[in-house]
């Protein structure tokens, strides 16, 4: 058995309600290399000065604050429960399928209507410092949003997102959701201990370097195609598109696949789950960026000119 088919749950909770915090840190960090200069200085006036204007260490925040008393409400905005029965039927249709409370759509959808406005006030002046708390938080929403959009079982409804459902990992007993959160990830990577949430680790690194190179058959798709909808101007259209993506993988791979009774670690789900994770993540990252440029600079910025904003 090898590291990347074995790793034992005490890296991370297994009840964490979406990719593991660490996991959001990298796919922030690795958002943080396609960003052009001018973007990251307009964020260091909007993040609150503890985060050093960085969004990957900021990107976990939202789950924590989901799980404290005034932030209860925005629980359920960390997904979309679609009524369909994956893996014989996925299909995600945002006006019936979004709580009336919110979801993942609505949420980076409302979070980007503000985002923008704060994003006015930095450039006139009136924001600086990360003073304003309202501002910080639709930030961070982003950037943690936009990571668990492209996790698949936040683009499910069977199982509670895939949390009911019994799985077992490296001989760890643990649910269906964790799998992905997790175990997968840090099993990919192939690291016996928890990423940093302070710095980019090798292996997402790695992810950014193949994003920039984007060579045929690097990911399952080109990244150049996760960008034909990153216009902040349309941001429900676009985030329900993400969305529907995700969930596809719910029929294709994470319950076609599964099953609760077999070691996921060494059955060979894992290893076929790589290249999804692999892609997923990075698609959240390029997006985040390029989502935050488009605000920040304008629709100049795209996949041709990260090779000249990483020399930046």
């Amino acid at each position: 058995m090898t590291m990347k088919q074995l790793l034992i749950g005490s890296l991370f909770a297994a009840s964490a309600v979406a990719w593991n915090a660490e996991v959001h840190n990298q796919i922030g960090f690795m958002a943080e290399t396609f960003l052009t200069p001018k973007t990251t200085a307009i964020l260091q006036q909007i993040l609150e000065p503890k985060y050093n204007g960085s969004i990957g260490k900021a990107a976990a925040w939202a789950d924590a604050y989901a799980h404290t008393p005034e932030g209860r409400f925005s629980y359920q905005w960390h997904w979309i429960d679609t009524e369909d029965n994956p893996p014989t039927l996925c299909h995600l249709n945002y006006a019936q399928d979004c709580a009336k409370g919110g979801c993942v759509v609505s949420a980076i959808a409302n979070q980007t209507e503000i985002l923008k406005g704060c994003i006015k006030h930095v450039k006139s002046g009136s924001l600086t410092g990360g003073t304003n708390l309202t501002c910080s938080y639709a930030l961070k929403w982003i950037s943690h949003f936009t990571g668990d959009i492209a996790q698949p079982l936040h683009a499910s409804g069977r199982a509670v997102g895939g949390n009911t459902f019994r799985a077992i990992f490296g001989n760890v007993s643990t649910e269906l959701h964790a799998v992905w959160d997790g175990y997968i990830p840090y099993a990919d990577a192939n690291v016996t201990k928890t990423f940093s949430n302070q710095t980019i680790e090798p292996f997402f690194a790695s992810l950014v370097t193949r994003i920039l190179q984007d060579k045929k058959d690097d990911f399952l798709e080109s990244p150049e195609k996760w960008l034909a909808c990153s216009d902040p101007s349309t941001p429900k259209l676009c985030a329900t598109r993400w969305a529907q993506e995700s969930n596809k993988w719910d029929c294709e791979y994470v319950y076609k696949n599964v099953n609760s009774t077999t070691d996921l670690a060494t059955s060979g789900y894992a290893v076929g789950a790589f290249p999804i994770i692999e892609m997923q993540i990075s698609k959240a990252a390029l997006r985040l960026g390029t989502w935050l440029n488009k605000m920040a600079v304008g629709n100049a910025y795209d996949l041709e000119d990260e090779d000249e904003q990483m020399e930046l």
